[in-house]
């Protein structure tokens, strides 16, 4: 007769727990594994919107390659999948390398339960900085592994890493009519701006210094036509960035200076709470 071993209560109350307690932090939009059956519109903001009508990028294509396609985040507005394959194309005429692309948006964006805040509208693109001159196995685009250009501690370009094709690959998509922004690590805009001549340095206004984006850079596009209910970021401020407003960047000595401990009790702050659009609540109800 076969032995029946019995877990104990207290593993499985903890085991539901845990199980419970991912389902309630899951995001409702990770349940939509198709798009929406609607013209294509990217509504709301990039950080809380959602996509109605999306386009798949295919997961193989002329000079790019999906990652981690089993979390289905290779989806996005036409426009930004025509963008994709168009700064592909010329990255494998150009540069010779595949490119390696990251989250874009869920089948009907939203926002994803970890990870990304933005993301949401299918504008956004992750481009990793790791160039696969040969390209991945299907093992390797499930489980990839990233290369940073960037010593994080020392704030300093890691050399061994980068490749004047990074500098190539990010000029080439900041000069894109589509794009409107472009974020990667501040040593890596520090980079941009010495290499860059004196007489072209209009595309570096659209490339802006952001934390942790030291592995990839993150495209952002302009609303597409038709998408009225899209609302546009406010255009980067004027110039190239590459004077005071990057150097504010930079980390800066810790000095040990005695502070008085405040008697006042801190104030709590209340969360703003986020509404979504209409539009967008409209399509997570429906079926």
């Amino acid at each position: 007769m076969r032995k029946i071993i019995r877990k104990p209560a207290r593993y499985i109350s903890l085991l539901t727990l845990a199980l419970s307690s991912s389902i309630v932090h899951a995001s409702p939009w990770e349940t939509k594994t198709s798009p929406s059956a609607h013209d294509p519109k990217a509504i709301g903001g990039y950080a809380n919107g959602c996509l109605a009508g999306a386009a798949s990028l295919p997961l193989q294509g002329k000079g790019y390659q999906v990652l981690r396609s089993d979390r289905l985040r290779y989806y996005g507005h036409p426009q930004t999948v025509s963008f994709i394959q168009r700064l592909s194309d010329l990255a494998s005429d150009n540069l010779d390398t595949t490119l390696l692309i990251g989250d874009m948006s869920l089948p009907q964006g939203g926002r994803f339960s970890k990870g990304h805040k933005s993301h949401q509208t299918g504008l956004d693109i992750d481009i990793w900085l790791r160039l696969a001159d040969k390209r991945l196995s299907a093992h390797q685009l499930l489980h990839p592994k990233p290369l940073s250009v960037v010593n994080i501690k020392q704030y300093k370009l890691l050399k061994k890493n980068w490749d004047l094709r990074h500098f190539e690959l990010i000029k080439l998509a900041a000069t894109d009519n589509d794009v409107a922004r472009i974020f990667v690590h501040p040593v890596i805009k520090n980079k941009l701006c010495i290499t860059e001549s004196a007489g072209d340095r209009e595309w570096l206004r659209k490339v802006r210094p952001w934390w942790g984006h030291h592995s990839h850079m993150h495209v952002r596009l302009k609303c597409p036509a038709g998408s009225e209910g899209c609302i546009e970021q406010a255009p980067p401020p004027e110039g190239d960035g590459c004077g005071a407003e990057l150097q504010s960047w930079e980390p800066k000595p810790v000095t040990q200076v005695a502070t008085k401990k405040s008697e006042n009790k801190p104030v709590k702050t209340v969360k703003k709470k986020i509404i979504m659009p209409e539009l967008c609540q409209q399509l997570i109800n429906q079926s």
